[in-house]
């Protein structure tokens, strides 16, 4: 192969189409697994405190997405 030819089954990047709802898919699914696993690694470290305080932390934040769906 010189540098004027190229194989014949070459994409070009202009041609792939890109769903954006796809592309968002992995940070959130990433996102989620890291906040599990720090919610496991405060379980292992302070145990039943540690199950607890966090869900009781994320009780105003739950109150306010459900106000945002319940708004539209």
């Amino acid at each position: 192969m010189t540098a004027t030819t190229a194989p014949a089954n070459t994409k070009h990047a202009a041609t792939k189409s890109h769903d954006p709802d796809a592309a968002a898919v992995g940070p959130i699914l990433l996102s989620v697994a890291v906040f599990l696993a720090g919610w496991a690694a405060s379980i292992v470290l302070w145990g039943i405190p540690g199950l607890y305080i966090p869900a009781l932390a994320l009780v105003p934040v739950i109150w306010v997405m459900l106000i945002l769906i319940s708004r539209g």
